[in-house]
């Protein structure tokens, strides 16, 4: 019997239904064998008595007795799988808490390889072997191993779940489609399987998507509180270099005032003191007549007193001293000395907060070169792109959309769409010129509005050396001195364009509540000629942080 059973395939001691080695295994008339379970329940579910193999139809349901046979050598292949997992063990790793066991070990369970959704078992490595090599077996559908395989069997008819009901949303067996189930939209599990996953990979790349977003989100807001705390070390930086120049200005007033005070007292003292000398010496003057009166008085000598009076009732040489004060020299001082204090602190104030101010605006200083594909053909461009000037004979130059051809213009190469920017250009020597910013969008040919609403902020010098900001209408610019160099300061957001004289440290103008929408140019207009008066050119120079 041993030497026969040797001579069987696996595939002969397998049951068509359960796909497992038989238990009780039975013969139909027709030939074929299954477990008696198996043919018994298949028979109860299905109204005909068929053979599930190869469907003869059987009027009356056979009579089943188990063969012996067949079970004898089914229970010899079951102990011999079983004496050949047992010497395998050894080699496998027994499961760990977590990990799924072998179902069908019977002594230490064994970690198992993969789960079949057929026979809703687990299986380690030596029990999985049949499913690899018995060709019944290898159809059954092999997964990565779970728990809880009776969760895949319909709890009604209990079949396994190998549909889903878009209708109902749910997994759902062959029977269900029939019954509860009927002419709803029914797929495949892997069809919806492969659509959900779809649509997982997508929601992941999505997420994916907001978290970089929000950790670029992080990196900007870390950003700026680095730039914050850099603003916030040069304001304070500055606050201390104000106050300190203050306080110095402040103490200096002090001093002065102690010193004008004391010189007061000393010069007061000094007129005391010639007064006070003066007086003593009329005193003694006085004491001395007093005596010769009183010895006069005396004198019983007729003669002698009548001829000594006339000398002695002559007043002596006097001073009125009625309208002599020493007053207080220092009445309204101090209140005099806070006041000059205050308008030289304010004055102080205004020119180192302006200062300060240019110095913040420095900080976004950007380098700038001038594009010769943009300039007016009278233009004269240095060859590094840092000077321009007007000449009197037009070039013949390429007529290109970008390149004015009407008004002596040049714009920069570079463009900006955000942030701030900060540019200083030398007009020194020159009697007309315009600086400025324009939006990309601007119009080049032939006759040009240059306002704000045409995208053109600027301001420059004019006829009579008078200054303008070239608003809708111009505003004619009142300055204390004539700039030498010109810095330009944009804040894209914050929607502002100014104007600074740089040695005054002083602001000209400021455009406010700009909308910028598009990149804006630097803008450069030497203006003409005129006969070699403004040959000078406009130089863009190195910024020179304020110190």
């Amino acid at each position: 019997m041993s030497a026969a059973s040797c001579l069987l395939t696996e595939d002969q001691f397998l049951c068509s239904i359960c796909l497992d080695v038989f238990t009780d295994p039975v013969t139909t008339s027709c030939g074929h064998n299954f477990c008696k379970t198996c043919i018994t329940q298949h028979w109860n579910v299905n109204v005909q008595s068929q053979c599930p193999n190869c469907k003869e139809v059987f009027n009356t349901r056979p009579e089943l007795r188990v063969n012996t046979f067949i079970s004898e050598m089914a229970a010899q292949f079951r102990q011999s799988a079983q004496q050949k997992a047992s010497s395998s063990s050894s080699e496998q790793q027994a499961a760990k808490p977590g990990e799924v066991p072998c179902d069908v070990c019977t002594g230490t369970k064994l970690k198992a390889l993969k789960s079949c959704l057929v026979c809703l078992v687990s299986y380690c490595e030596t029990h999985l072997e049949p499913h690899l090599t018995t060709s019944v077996l290898k159809r059954h559908q092999l997964i990565d191993p779970v728990e809880n395989l009776e969760g895949r069997m319909c709890t009604k008819h209990d079949k396994l779940l190998v549909l889903f009901c878009k209708t109902d949303r749910m997994c759902v067996c062959m029977l269900c489609t029939v019954l509860d189930h009927k002419a709803h939209d029914v797929v495949p599990l892997k069809e919806e399987y492969e659509g959900k996953k779809a649509e997982l990979g997508k929601t992941e790349a999505e997420i994916q998507q907001m978290i970089q977003k929000r950790r670029l989100k992080i990196q900007e807001m870390k950003h700026s509180v680095e730039l914050s705390e850099e603003d916030a070390d040069r304001e304070i930086a500055d606050g201390v270099q104000v106050f300190t120049a203050l306080k110095e200005s402040v103490e200096r007033s002090q001093a002065e005032l102690i010193s004008t005070i004391k010189e007061k007292q000393r010069k007061t003292e000094k007129q005391a003191e010639g007064f006070i000398k003066e007086l003593e010496q009329e005193i003694s003057e006085l004491k001395k007549r007093s005596t010769e009166v009183e010895q006069l008085s005396r004198s019983e000598d007729h003669l002698h007193l009548l001829q000594s009076f006339r000398t002695l009732n002559t007043a002596p040489p006097t001073k009125n001293w009625t309208g002599v004060r020493v007053s207080p020299p220092h009445e309204g001082t101090v209140r005099r000395a806070v006041s000059q204090l205050e308008e030289t602190l304010s004055k102080q104030m205004k020119k180192l907060l302006a200062e300060a101010e240019l110095k913040r605006v420095q900080q976004s200083a950007v380098d700038v070169t001038l594009d010769p594909d943009t300039a007016y053909p009278n233009l004269i461009l240095s060859d590094d792109g840092k000077q321009v000037k007007c000449g009197n004979k037009k070039k013949n130059l390429p007529n290109n959309p970008e390149r004015f051809d009407s008004c002596t213009t040049v714009l920069a190469k570079q463009s900006f769409s955000s942030g701030r920017f900060y540019y200083e250009v030398q007009v020194k020597g020159k009697p007309k010129w315009t600086l400025g910013v324009v939006r990309e969008s601007i119009k080049r040919k032939g006759f040009i509005t240059l306002t704000p609403e045409d995208g053109y902020w600027r301001m420059g010098l004019r006829i009579k050396n008078e200054y303008f900001a070239f608003t809708d209408p111009t505003v004619l610019l009142s300055l204390k001195s004539r700039p030498q160099k010109v810095g330009v300061f944009v804040d894209y957001e914050e929607g502002l364009v100014s104007f600074y004289d740089v040695d005054a440290a002083a602001l000209i103008y400021s455009f406010t509540g700009c909308c910028f929408t598009e990149k804006l140019f630097p803008f450069f207009s030497p203006c003409l000629n005129a006969a070699g008066d403004n040959s000078a050119p406009l130089i863009i120079s190195p910024v020179n942080h304020t110190e």
